[in-house]
């Protein structure tokens, strides 16, 4: 194509005159096209695109031995869309990168980030029990830590059968407090992740207070358990229960239950192959929640870590 473009200017004809009549022939290019192939000049952007797209590829994807072979793995950070790939490139690497540059690096190497499907409705609300009232009334800020807890449980699917995880996030720092799977939906499954939260908070020096905190969940029968109400009036937590069949009183916890579900269960990142067992999730789960506490930047955080955020906290008022 050059040589011909070359040869019909040697006969007189201009630049854009040859590639229009090329256009209109099907064979498509500018006459700046042609003229950065004569100076072999590379683009600009091309140039300062190049450190992002490097930096995009190693966050992203990593390379494992799999069955004695070399392949390429998605990384936890792959996950990322392409605010929170701005937010990490910015933050690690390449501090100027620009919106558009993460873009065509994504592109480029086929990175959308994860996205969340609707899962069935879990909750099935017991039909006699006395519920507590709604505390948050879909507020879900709070002052500081130990505020006000959200609480939910899931589900995910192994060879052996149905395993159920439940959580437990803090409202303000979005970090996962506790978590708990097992194959039952017995009331030991909410009961057991409060009752490991109450004590990790207490094993990082920071305890939990009587009258200090407030428990919101669903009108699941779980939740409005005497068991599980007798233990939140014992510690002295004000329960909150929003109403029956309406996942807008508890979307913060929705909406982590669809990152679990969409950056661990669905993925290969934490777990490689099919979840056969219980314990399978569990290796998963416990993953996923220590880099979702520590090192996934959240947006509505100002793009740090949820302990990060804890102990930026704790250091104002120290």
């Amino acid at each position: 194509m050059l040589g011909f473009i070359d040869t019909m200017r040697s006969e007189g004809y201009a630049v854009e005159s040859i590639c229009r009549v090329l256009r209109e022939q099907d064979c498509q290019i500018a006459a700046r096209t042609y003229r950065a192939w004569k100076t072999g000049a590379v683009a600009s952007r091309t140039v300062t695109d190049a450190p992002v797209q490097g930096a995009v590829r190693y966050a992203a994807w990593t390379t494992a031995t799999i069955a004695g072979h070399q392949r390429r793995k998605l990384t936890t950070e792959g996950l990322y869309g392409r605010r929170k790939m701005t937010a990490l490139i910015r933050r690690t690497t390449v501090p100027g990168a620009s919106r558009g540059a993460i873009d065509r690096a994504m592109r480029a190497l086929g990175l959308s980030g994860i996205r969340r499907d609707k899962g069935v409705r879990t909750t099935i609300p017991a039909k006699d029990g006395i519920r507590a009232g709604d505390l948050l009334n879909r507020d879900f800020t709070a002052p500081g830590p130990d505020h006000t807890w959200v609480m939910d449980f899931t589900y995910c699917r192994t060879w052996a059968g149905w395993v159920y995880v439940a959580f437990i996030i803090d409202v303000y720092s979005q970090r996962i407090v506790a978590w708990h799977a097992q194959t039952s939906k017995h009331v030991e499954l909410v009961m057991i992740p409060l009752r490991m939260g109450l004590w990790e908070r207490g094993r990082q020096g920071r305890p939990v207070q009587p009258q200090q905190l407030r428990a919101h969940s669903d009108a699941g029968s779980q939740y409005v358990s005497l068991a599980y109400t007798d233990k939140l009036a014992l510690d002295g937590i004000a329960p909150s229960i929003g109403s029956v069949r309406d996942a807008y009183d508890n979307a913060l916890m929705e909406t982590i239950n669809g990152l679990y579900k969409a950056e661990c269960i669905r993925t290969t990142v934490f777990h490689d192959g099919p979840y056969r067992t219980i314990a399978d999730v569990e290796y998963a789960t416990a993953g996923w929640v220590d880099w979702f506490n520590n090192l996934r930047l959240h947006s509505s955080l100002g793009y740090v870590p949820p302990v990060e955020s804890e102990n930026a906290h704790y250091a104002t008022l120290n």
